[in-house]
């Protein structure tokens, strides 16, 4: 069995948090539009784990973990002309985005912030902390995200 990879995945929880996937146990995350996070979404595998991050909020950070339980899976939003996901170029015979299924796996105890964050890691090591990123969903090396866990500890 291969290792699984590793990503952080962000949410404004206003929109979507922590909780609405505690009490929902699964979700599908659908609603990117920007290529290149779709494009990281399409690489995803079932078992990779994803560090659930509170964007657009004080503090910002790292909330919870969850874990792929499906990829590939067509967006139905991009259909829906009452969704701001709708996407007038899209089509069923030639869908333009994707999406993945993924399930609550718990919270960790305390949030790790962003500026927590930039305090342990360069922006090398954590994309998440390069200037002007703004991607939904982004990659994290094996050896980065088990010393994320180290700083957040088990989840509950």
């Amino acid at each position: 069995m291969t290792e699984p990879n590793y990503w952080i995945m962000k949410s404004e929880p206003d929109a979507y948090s922590i909780d609405d996937l505690k009490e929902e146990k699964e979700t599908l995350w659908d609603g990117i539009r920007n290529y290149q996070a779709r494009n990281f979404m399409r690489s995803m595998n079932v078992g990779d784990i994803a560090f659930f991050y509170h964007s657009n909020c004080k503090p910002p950070g790292i909330v919870g973990l969850m874990q792929v339980i499906e990829t590939k899976l067509t967006d139905p939003t991009q259909f829906d002309n009452q969704s701001k996901y709708f996407d007038q170029k899209s089509s069923l015979e030639n869908p333009r985005w994707d999406c993945a299924k993924l399930k609550y796996l718990g919270e960790f105890g305390e949030k790790l912030s962003l500026k927590e964050m930039s305090d342990n890691f360069t922006a090398e090591e954590l994309l998440l902390l390069r200037k002007g990123n703004r991607l939904s969903i982004i990659p994290v090396k094996e050896n980065i995200a088990k010393r994320l866990y180290n700083l957040l500890g088990s989840v509950k």
